[in-house]
């Protein structure tokens, strides 16, 4: 990935999407899409993740973010995928209700295979697109975006109505990059 794409600015504040391989619809089950609001959290609680907003979409996710507390975001997008991935195929994997198992198994897998550093499945697309924001016309720009995604997308008609977002009044996460 060329520096320009790179979280790589100390403290910056950034828009960042990450797309699961081949756009692969996982959040619709209610286990994973929770297993990625345990990961998102815990990076809050134990990263210096600092969110202004955010959407789980089916098969990805965007965010305004920063790294608090010293480090670079790019190592905590880069721990964030690898810890989620591995917890999310494991949940496929165990998960008795996941109809399509198989077949995830087999995309990942076959995403993972020209990839040298995926040794059996791939789960994230290798870049997470980070932009760093610059000013407050960009920034509202891009919660607007977020916030908008799911009723661009059709699932809602209205963007509070979409719980795995920070339009939601009850929304998952906490949006601690206020504090």
């Amino acid at each position: 990935m060329s520096e320009r794409r790179k979280a790589n600015v100390e403290g910056a504040l950034y828009f960042i999407t990450i797309t699961v391989v081949g756009w692969i619809d996982v959040f619709t089950r209610k286990e994973l899409a929770d297993e990625m609001v345990k990961q998102m959290a815990w990076s809050q609680q134990n990263k210096g993740l600092k969110l202004f907003a955010y959407v789980i979409m089916p098969s990805h996710l965007h965010f305004v973010a920063f790294r608090d507390g010293g480090g670079l975001m790019s190592d905590l997008l880069r721990d964030l995928k690898s810890y989620s991935a591995k917890c999310l195929l494991k949940l496929v994997e165990e998960l008795p209700n996941e109809s399509r198992r198989e077949w995830l198994l087999h995309m990942f897998q076959f995403h993972a295979k020209y990839q040298s550093q995926n040794e059996k499945y791939m789960f994230w697309q290798k870049t997470s697109h980070p932009t760093e924001l610059w000013s407050p016309q960009v920034i509202e720009q891009k919660i607007n975006y977020i916030h908008n995604n799911p009723v661009v997308a059709g699932i809602v008609t209205e963007p509070e109505h979409y719980w795995l977002s920070s339009a939601h009044p009850q929304g998952p996460l906490t949006l601690n990059g206020w504090d």
